[in-house]
């Protein structure tokens, strides 16, 4: 399979039940730890949502959602959500949240046309976070204080993790790097973005990338971001453009790049126009969020996914994430797993 790596001589360092137990442990010491860091209320988010109102994510525009229509709606189609991107500032405005308070969800969703992989599932688990910010605090200062505190919610459940299990050693650094990705394009412009992730995260052990989706100087861009959530087109400082990044470890079982979150300050009116017209997809000012946000009715918020099967297999050291969350594979990925003894839940 050539979307799957398979660790040489690899063996779990866990069995499946104590695999289980573990996966309990990291969700709730690391949601606990991140809610009380960053001030975040729990609540209960949905697995779906109504087509054509603008509230689910796009991811990069062409993904598309599974939908299914309801009986008693009139056969209302409804979809299964990407993420909760724009729901949860939504959420945020109707709790009427003072700025730094805001709240956090487990997040359920089926990405179709996912290339499934190590990484890659069906399946998305992921704490969706979103906080309310002042107008002021839109700036690359205020976005690293919260990577810095995410981080140190890392390290935590990473020492957690090495104190019931002892053959799990802590690996992280004492401190995140931040980078922008228009630098990492200057250091390295004959590597692909990937590539450029790869050197990035063997040198320094965990880095944040600032600067997701916006056009990098030779006109690519980094990675995929839908407009109408991050702001990746203002400003930020020193000639950089973007409010948002993605946060990523090495993972030493992978031996390659591993993102553990994306997150950013959210675009207001104004970079929600100019980011809609780079996308060529100013229809979308007319849907239901969009309005709403265009109207100045929406907070300013900050948010965020952090990946929970993905947290579980960093801090186990699994090589497949298919062995801390139950999701549906190839045959032939299974297959090959098996033989290389990759356990699949």
């Amino acid at each position: 399979m050539s979307n799957l790596y398979i660790p040489k001589d690899y063996k779990s360092l866990l069995n499946e039940k104590e695999t289980e137990h573990a996966i309990v442990m990291i969700k709730d010491f690391f949601q606990t730890t991140l809610s009380t860091e960053l001030n975040l209320t729990r609540v209960t988010a949905p697995l779906f949502v109504q087509t054509g109102l603008g509230i689910n994510d796009d991811l990069n525009g062409v993904e598309r959602a599974v939908k299914f229509p309801v009986k008693d709606m009139g056969d209302t189609s409804l979809e299964i959500v990407h993420s909760l991107a724009k729901w949860k500032r939504l959420k945020v405005t109707e709790l009427n949240l003072n700025p730094g308070f805001g709240v956090y969800t487990d997040m359920n969703a089926i990405r179709a046309d996912e290339d499934l992989d190590n990484l890659h599932s069906l399946y998305v688990d992921q704490w969706d976070w979103e906080m309310c910010i002042r107008e002021e605090d839109r700036n690359i200062p205020y976005l690293k204080e919260v990577v810095k505190k995410i981080f140190r919610c890392l390290k935590r459940t990473e020492f957690y993790i090495y104190d019931h299990y002892e053959q799990i050693k802590p690996i992280l650094p004492e401190e995140i790097t931040f980078v922008y990705a228009d630098d990492l394009q200057k250091q390295y412009p004959a590597l692909s973005a990937k590539e450029r992730e790869f050197e990035v995260c063997k040198k320094y052990g965990a880095v944040f990338i600032i600067g997701i989706g916006g056009k990098l100087a030779d006109g690519s861009i980094h990675d995929g971001r839908a407009p109408d959530y991050d702001d990746w087109i203002t400003e930020s400082e020193g000639g950089h453009k973007g409010l948002n990044g993605d946060l990523m470890v090495w993972n030493p079982v992978l031996n390659n790049a591993m993102e553990l979150s994306s997150m950013g300050i959210r675009v207001s009116p104004e970079s929600l126009k100019l980011q809609l017209e780079e996308r060529a997809c100013t229809e979308r000012a007319k849907l239901k969020f969009h309005s709403l946000l265009l109207d100045g009715k929406l907070k300013q918020t900050l948010g965020g996914g952090i990946g929970q099967s993905r947290l579980c297999m960093y801090f186990l050291r699994k090589a497949h994430i298919g062995e801390t969350q139950v999701s549906t594979w190839p045959e032939k990925m299974r297959a090959e797993c098996a033989e290389n003894k990759i356990r699949l839940l």
